[in-house]
């Protein structure tokens, strides 16, 4: 399963169930994204052929980051641009989620293990504005929520 986190036309991240398998290559991300996600399932015997990556130039304005819960529970939270709360999802093992717009917290829920990928350098504190967390009496669960 595959799911979008949208607000007002605003892809906010992009959920992979650690049940998704489909035999192939597939993008989730679109091509405008600074960060592309895929799923790759290739039967035995398939060969990827060896390349390297061109040098091709890129402009990144925000960071968008994926996350790989290796282990664990984590309660993730969505926020508009303007740190207004708008849903939860549940993540667990084997889940994966591109964050690519708006806020985001989270709460662990059970010991976690998860990589981070994103674009760097890494630029400390200046990289992002930390705000309040919604009250635990706000939280809601949709679109498929767990």
């Amino acid at each position: 399963m595959v799911q979008e986190i949208k607000f007002n036309n605003q892809l906010l991240a992009i959920i992979i169930s650690n049940k998704y398998s489909e035999q192939g290559i597939h993008f989730f991300t679109p091509d405008d994204f600074s960060q592309q996600l895929a799923f790759m399932k290739h039967p035995v015997g398939k060969i990827i052929l060896p390349h390297v990556h061109n040098p091709v130039q890129r402009e990144v304005h925000f960071t968008k980051e994926v996350l790989f819960i290796r282990n664990g529970k984590v309660r993730v939270d969505f926020y508009t641009d303007q740190q207004i709360y708008i849903e939860s999802q549940i993540l667990e093992s084997g889940d994966v989620i591109l964050l690519s717009e708006g806020g985001h917290g989270f709460v662990i829920l059970e010991e976690t293990e998860m990589i981070e990928v994103k674009q760097g350098p890494y630029a400390g504190e200046s990289d992002k504005t930390r705000f309040e967390m919604v009250s635990e009496t706000k939280i809601q669960y949709l679109k498929n929520g767990k």
